[in-house]
Parts: C-alpha cells; structure tokens; sequence
C-alpha cells in the first residue's frame, strides 16, 4: 500500500498527534513521528516540515505543553504533552472524524464492516 502524506487531510496530523500523546504520555518530536509511523504500520509519512509545524499549531490552541528533558540517547529534547484542553479537543476532534467518516463511507457506498 502506497504512504499517505499524514498532513493532506487537513487536521489529519494534528488528530494523530494528539492520540499518541493521549494515549503514549510526553514524548519528543521524532518519537511522536515514529510512533505514529509504526502505529499506522508505515502508511502515514511524517516529514519534519510539517510535524513541527503541526506542534507548534498545537501548541498555540493550548492543547501542548512541553519541557525540556533528555532523550534516551541523553540528547536535550522538547517532550510534549497534552493539556487538559488538549484531552478535551482530542475528544472532540476524534468523534467529528468518525462522524466524518461514516458520511463519507455511506456517500461512497462502502459498508463500515468492508473496512476493518
């Protein structure tokens, strides 16, 4: 299967950042990309130009912080997490998307159970 740009649906990347913090704790940059790339089994395509971006935007809506830490690798990294107006927007953006997606699968004439 062919990879997807993660950012091409607008809002797309922004919901995937948002559910590996929700779900995976604070975490860096690249480890946010990498989670993401693993999670998605290779199909998402997570380039720096628009991941930081993306946590920026986030951050300026309030649903980041973030703090200085040392990775793994004891290098100095901004590890990000989600706030609790993060925790609440995440909530409210996953419910639209599967709203969203549901239209969209009934429009194309595609029974939900055919996608799983």
């Amino acid at each position: 299967m062919p990879g997807v740009e993660a950012g091409g649906l607008y809002g797309t990347l922004e919901l995937l950042i948002l559910k590996t913090l929700n779900s995976g704790g604070p975490m860096h940059g690249l480890a946010i990309a990498d989670r993401i790339m693993s999670r998605g089994a290779g199909t998402f395509r997570i380039e720096e130009g628009s991941l930081y971006p993306a946590l920026h935007r986030l951050q300026a809506k309030g649903y980041l912080s973030w703090e200085w830490m040392l990775t793994g690798e004891r290098k100095r990294a901004k590890y990000y997490q989600l706030t609790p107006t993060g925790e609440r927007a995440f909530a409210r953006q996953r419910e639209t998307w599967i709203r969203s997606t549901r239209v969209m699968l009934d429009f194309l004439d595609v029974a939900w159970e055919d996608v799983r």
